[in-house]
């Protein structure tokens, strides 16, 4: 097929895949579309987290037809057992002539490998259409298995004065309902979301996905000094719970340590009772296996991943509205000159019917 068709292609093949957001993760959103005699004959993504992965779902919705046929997908294909078989056995098995694939999977048991079995196999391989746009899909999975550690993105909803807590300590709500469901859709396509005891104590937050489709993410509360007692509502049921806090407190465990393992908390450990530089956290988050974090605040936590530049992605929410006081939503100890400031680059910008906007964008390299 031509340049152009391989493009038209795969651009279908990326919103098969992008129906698995809030669902697949940890695992990357793949889809597949399979092409022949100018036809397409088969189409797939990957639907749930531990179920046939895109390959296999469009190979059995072609059938015979994948036979001498043209595969699509946005990530390389696995060629190791995980919850399921090779998906280059597969592809193999079907008689697939060529595969186009837009990324090579930097997950260390693929990384080129799918590739490779597959041309042993005589599949002619072709790599690299539509790549910008698979990047982007898969910038969580993609950056997690590049550089050994979780994609973090910063939410944050603040007055257009920057305001996220007004002189009387409240912080609900700044924006309106619309918006509000969008940063639950965000939420949704994190593995982790991560806040500081502070804002447990104030908030108490659920931290889960009630607005939008997809599953709630692992709910990470960092807290040095243990000032929580347990019964907060972020600990309770719902998806994974972990607390990061003083490994000293690990020892002997007190009360609350005993209540949250009751609970079926994880609790994991640092040296001293913080603050916590973010570079430890990650290092934490990616030892249990997280491939991305959102950090929600407070303040403070906030400011600490920005001021280390340890953040990928910004996702901060403006409500029309003013406060002329309360906390800012970046307090940093070394603010940035106008003159050099902490640039975001390929930003834009969303605005809601009530009059909210999201701005996002990445932290410039």
């Amino acid at each position: 097929m031509s340049t152009f068709d391989d493009r038209h292609v795969m651009r279908r093949v990326i919103a098969l895949a992008a129906r698995g957001y809030g669902v697949v993760h940890p695992n990357p959103m793949v889809g597949c579309v399979i092409v022949k005699d100018g036809q397409v004959v088969g189409e797939g993504w990957h639907r749930v987290f531990g179920g046939p992965h895109a390959e296999v779902d469009a190979l059995r919705n072609a059938g015979t037809k994948a036979r001498g046929g043209v595969l699509y997908v946005n990530l390389e294909p696995c060629v190791h057992h995980g919850k399921t078989p090779p998906c280059t056995e597969a592809i193999k098995a079907a008689g697939i002539a060529e595969i186009v694939v837009a990324v090579k999977d930097p997950h260390r048991l693929v990384s080129g490998k799918g590739l490779s079995a597959l041309r042993s196999a005589g599949v002619k391989v072709r790599l690299g259409a539509g790549r910008d746009e698979a990047e982007r899909l898969n910038e969580r999975f993609l950056t997690c298995h590049r550089e050994a550690r979780p994609f973090v993105g910063l939410k944050w909803a603040q007055s257009v004065d920057g305001r996220v807590v007004d002189h009387r300590g409240a912080s609900q709500w700044i924006t309106g309902p619309d918006a509000r469901r969008e940063a639950h859709r965000l939420r949704a396509g994190y593995d982790a979301v991560l806040v500081g005891a502070g804002t447990v104590l104030a908030d108490d937050p659920r931290l889960t996905v009630r607005d939008a489709p997809g599953r709630s993410p692992v709910r990470v509360v960092v807290d040095g000094r243990l000032k929580i007692t347990g019964g907060e509502r972020v600990f309770k049921e719902g998806a994974r719970r972990i607390l990061i806090t003083d490994r000293a407190k690990l020892v002997r465990p007190g009360p609350t340590i005993r209540r949250l393992l009751a609970l079926g908390v994880d609790v994991a450990g640092l040296p001293g009772a913080g603050p916590y530089r973010p570079g430890h956290l990650l290092a934490v988050l990616y030892g249990e296996g997280l491939t991305s974090v959102m950090v929600e605040g407070g303040p403070g936590t906030l400011a600490a991943f920005v001021q280390e530049g340890a953040f990928d992605k910004v996702h901060a929410f403006v409500g029309p509205i003013m406060l002329g006081g309360g906390r800012s939503s970046l307090a940093l100890k070394r603010p940035f000159d106008l003159r050099k400031p902490l640039r975001l680059s390929r930003a834009t910008t969303k605005v809601f019917e009530d009059g909210s906007l999201l701005l996002e964008g990445y932290r410039e390299l």
